[in-house]
């Protein structure tokens, strides 16, 4: 089972930029999508043989989120049930027979980190929802969890220690994450591979230097590690500043 998922930002403006041709070449099983920044109605997806699963921000042209799937989902939740949490579109969890799926758009801490005090709160009580959720079958979380964990995972992490998504207080709180039973699945296959990257500025051309940041992210329960076949970050798909991420799993 082929899982895919990208931070679009934007997803009309993606479309333009080739996002169908993408998505019917890399034909998935699950497309999950962040940042789509539409509101219900602002788009009609023909998309033969996916379900489709939407969770809009209220803010207009803001966040939201996305699921594409082959398989009907048993279940479907929006958000994690806290109020403060729940207004930006930021998650998506359906539930399959043997795992839970979790897309995810994780606050940014904006310029000055005027938002990390916030960004604390929800990273605790993410931690909590998909710890919960794993005690009952395993959990597969993926999206743009705006953190570049360790000083591999960005190209400049000297110059932009103290700047939103390579503090110290969001990296270790991704520590906490990983030491709560999940696993980073590409650090799983590639632990020392440099220069990979998601997402790249748009203001320096940076994705011409490849001076990028890893901030998307397969997370994988430990107990599925064995279920993982390959990861991939298809570098060259253009469309967003981000670009997709794949997981196989049997």
């Amino acid at each position: 089972m082929k899982l895919v998922s990208w931070n679009v930002n934007g997803l009309r403006a993606c479309m333009k930029k080739g996002f169908m041709d993408y998505f019917n070449e890399v034909n998935a099983d699950m497309v999950c999508l962040q940042e789509i920044k539409l509101q219900e109605g602002q788009i009609e997806l023909e998309l033969e043989g996916y379900y489709q699963y939407w969770n809009y921000a209220e803010k207009k042209g803001y966040s939201g989120t996305a699921i594409f799937t082959k398989v009907e989902p048993i279940s479907v939740r929006y958000g994690m049930d806290i109020e403060e949490h729940d207004n930006e579109g930021r998650m998506i969890t359906l539930e399959f027979e043997d795992f839970y799926l979790i897309n995810v758009y994780t606050p940014n801490s904006q310029r000055g980190l005027a938002r990390l005090d916030y960004r604390m709160e929800w990273e605790d009580d993410f931690r909590k929802y998909i710890k919960d959720l794993d005690e009952k079958k395993p959990v597969i979380v993926c999206g743009d969890l705006n953190v570049a964990h360790n000083e591999i995972d960005l190209k400049n992490p000297s110059s932009n220690r103290k700047n939103a998504g390579f503090t110290d207080e969001e990296r270790g709180k991704m520590t906490k994450l990983l030491g709560s039973g999940f696993i980073d699945s590409f650090r799983y296959f590639y632990p020392d591979r440099e220069d990979a990257y998601t997402w790249w500025s748009y203001i320096t051309k940076a994705r011409e230097r490849n001076a990028g940041w890893r901030i998307d992210y397969f997370i994988v329960s430990e107990k599925m590690k064995d279920n993982m076949e390959s990861v991939d970050i298809h570098k060259d798909t253009m469309g967003s500043d981000h670009c997709p991420v794949e997981l196989v799993i049997k």
